[in-house]
């Protein structure tokens, strides 16, 4: 699908009440499941259009492009929307580590 027709599809996608989406982001490589964050459809656009991974923070109230700061970037490979439309699913390249702390997921906590 082109980045074109991927923007139309935007429109059928079901954000929340705060206008979020859940995003669950993967490594294309292992397929670790490597964070969730939270996109706006601006944000879902930024990353179609870039090919990077950006998020909106909702501790900032900001937009956050994954990496810029950390060189930590994310290259989406392939974005998955579920079977309701409520959330997405990106494939990603991660450069060095996904989470904030220095782990490679942000799941490394195991519950007991």
């Amino acid at each position: 699908m082109k980045k074109k027709e991927l923007i139309q599809e935007i429109e059928n996608i079901v954000f929340n009440e705060k206008g979020l989406l859940p995003c669950i982001v993967q490594s294309s490589g292992n397929n670790d499941v490597l964070m969730l964050a939270w996109m706006s459809k601006e944000t879902l656009i930024m990353t179609v259009e870039s090919g990077y991974a950006t998020y909106w923070s909702r501790s900032r109230g900001e937009i956050w492009i994954k990496g810029q700061s950390s060189g930590n970037k994310q290259k989406v490979n392939e974005i998955m929307i579920d079977c309701d439309k409520d959330c997405v699913l990106l494939k990603v390249d991660q450069k060095g580590v996904a989470c904030h702390t220095g782990e490679w997921s942000c799941f490394f906590n195991r519950l007991n």
